[in-house]
């Protein structure tokens, strides 16, 4: 086989692989997004997500496409880990449609209807209507239909060149004796896994085993292993898709690895135990046609399907425990929410209140990470914190819930009123990660707008982002210590982060108005400090509530009572808090710092008059 052959075999392959790109790409077209809506609705049962596999993979003709849409909506949220397995044990069908398309061209009679129906005429004919109907149609539909008919007719051109290019190897004595080592089974799964996933597609892959089979010497004993490795390489499309997507959509294209290796596994295990004990088959060295490689691609994918199905949801635990949480899972956490407990109401709300405290660490966790963003992306971070924030809203709904299930019980004032307590707590913690997701849409939009921030502006939501940074931490401590001192310093640190967003703010528009920052950075900015504004409020508010339930002396007041006494400044340790953080955080902003001083004649505060 010269080197012209191998350039003609990698042109053939090329053809091959466009073919099967226009095709699908004119496929995806004529569905106008139908497939990928009809896979999100009809995967309710393992049998009709098999089935929606097979149908939209022999319509695009690639289970590797199939899966890395499969790998999006998981990514996206449509379709849960569970009703993603049928559709990939179905793409394995589907994907088998090419093969039994190109054993056509075994067909040997010579009537009219069936030398019509071989690829050497139908595929020309099909290039020329396609080809009529996209150049001079001027119809959308049509063109799509013209799309798809040229794919057709440019993969089996493919496929012809790469026949053509591998008959020199039937006469080329090396070429058997490959072959004949490529019948160790472990070589012949890596060969077929290896070529597959360079390509990164199997139908091609069987294409070119169908067209080495043309030369006659192609033994049966080789092709099977091969087969079975390039089913397993075509995992390598999902799983380079995967990456930078979520940990559910990663488990996704696992499984589709899994489902191929166990197969695999099942099959080489069960036909080489029975040829050591009862012998080799008959057919064990006869030559391979596109008719036998079709046949045998076929049944594989079906048997394994077939034998995998009421295992699926094994698969699924198998794929999690491969991809694991960085964190606890949430699952765990919820699962402390036992309706047994209620029986003793007191357990039941120290359950309550373990499940809250992982739902605020998130938070806080959320929060850290999100402003990690604003100075470097990364889209990694960005995805955990999103399957995190995922998390707090699970916690939230299946908490709430208890609570209130709780409330309904014969308890004591004191544990209604903790619940009470708990159940407006997790409104505002929530509210917490809710704005740490905002910050993160900024940070993306920074990044896919290349906005930078100039060194003056830095430096500003470094000193905020700090603040609000203690802010959220001192919520956390107060809440898991229930301590009334450290709740007492979260409303003082609040009004100074309020007095440097208003300064930062003001700031910020006259650098606007003189032209020393662009008006889309400036959006983002402002937005930026709106959004750690309204998280400092919801640490207020987390303060005020561990108070009220912790200080008698609060007991009778509402909220609004107590922020109008702590912004009168009645109080010698709210005032000594806040000018401590107005120095620390406030001063650093370059502006002359307001603080609040208690006359020594009276006992009472009197604001600087320099106060902004």
């Amino acid at each position: 086989m010269s080197v012209f052959n191998l350039i003609s075999l990698a042109g053939g392959v090329a053809l091959f692989l466009y073919g099967m790109t226009i095709m699908g790409n004119g496929l995806e077209k004529l569905s106008g997004g139908r497939m990928e809506k009809t896979l999100e609705k009809l995967t309710g049962n393992i049998f009709t997500s098999v089935a929606l596999g097979v149908v939209v993979t022999a319509l695009v003709q690639s289970s590797s496409a199939t899966t890395v849409i499969v790998v999006g909506l998981v990514n996206a949220g449509i379709l849960q880990l569970r009703q993603a397995v049928g559709v990939i044990m179905g793409a394995n069908i589907g994907t088998t449609v090419t093969a039994q398309i190109i054993r056509l061209s075994d067909i040997q009679s010579e009537g009219f209807f069936l030398q019509f129906c071989k690829p050497t005429t139908l595929a020309p004919l099909a290039a020329v209507i396609g080809i009529v109907l996209y150049m001079f149609s001027k119809r959308s539909k049509r063109r799509e239909v013209g799309q798809l008919l040229v794919g057709f007719g440019i993969l089996f051109s493919g496929l012809f060149a790469m026949e053509a290019a591998v008959q020199p190897l039937q006469t080329n004595p090396i070429f058997p004796v490959i072959l004949a080592k490529l019948s160790n089974p472990l070589l012949g799964v890596l060969a077929g896994a290896a070529v597959t996933a360079l390509i990164q597609s199997s139908s091609a892959s069987i294409g070119i085993l169908q067209a080495i089979s043309s030369t006659g010497v192609l033994p049966f004993s080789t092709a099977f292993p091969i087969i079975m490795g390039q089913n397993i390489g075509t995992c390598i499309t999902p799983i380079l898709s995967s990456i930078g997507a979520t940990k559910n959509a990663k488990r996704s294209a696992m499984i589709h690895l899994y489902f191929n290796i166990i197969g695999t596994l099942v099959f080489l295990t069960t036909f080489y135990t029975a040829k050591h004990f009862l012998g080799a088959p008959a057919f064990w060295g006869e030559a391979v046609t596109r008719t036998t490689i079709a046949n045998f691609h076929t049944f594989f994918n079906v048997v394994t399907t077939l034998l995998l199905i009421p295992f699926n949801r094994l698969i699924v635990k198998l794929a999690i425990r491969t991809i694991r949480d960085e964190r606890d899972d949430e699952e765990s956490v919820i699962s402390l929410l036992d309706e047994r407990f209620f029986k003793s109401p007191s357990i039941a709300l120290q359950q309550s209140e373990h499940v809250l405290g992982k739902l605020a660490e998130y938070a806080s966790t959320n929060y850290s990470a999100s402003v990690r963003l604003l100075e470097k992306y990364d889209s990694r971070l960005a995805e955990n914190i999103r399957e995190v924030e995922n998390a707090i809203d699970k916690m939230e709904d299946k908490l709430e819930a208890y609570l209130l299930k709780l409330s309904a019980l014969p308890i004591g004032d004191q544990d209604s009123k903790n619940v009470s307590t708990m159940l407006h707590l997790i409104n505002e913690f929530e509210r917490i990660g809710d704005y740490a997701i905002n910050v993160v849409e900024m940070a993306e939009e920074m990044d896919s707008n290349n906005i930078r921030f100039s060194p003056v502006a830095a430096n500003e939501i470094s000193i905020i982002t700090r603040a609000v940074e203690e802010i959220v931490q001192s919520s956390l401590k107060a809440y898991e210590s229930k301590s009334a001192a450290v709740a007492s310093k979260i409303e003082p640190l609040e009004e100074t982060i309020d007095a440097i967003v208003e300064t930062l703010k003001d700031m910020h528009v006259e650098r606007l108005k003189n032209g020393q920052c662009v008006v889309h950075s400036g959006i983002v900015f402002l937005e930026i400090l709106t959004n750690l504004e309204r998280i400092a409020d919801h640490c207020s508010s987390i303060g005020i509530y561990i108070l009220n339930n912790t200080t008698a002396s609060l007991n009778n007041y509402d909220r609004h009572e107590y922020l109008q006494k702590a912004h009168e400044a009645t109080d010698a340790d709210y005032v000594e808090n806040f000018n401590h953080y107005m120095d620390k955080y406030f001063s650093k902003i370059g502006v002359p710092v307001a603080s609040k001083e208690v006359t020594a004649e009276k006992g009472a505060p009197t604001q600087n008059p320099h106060q902004n």
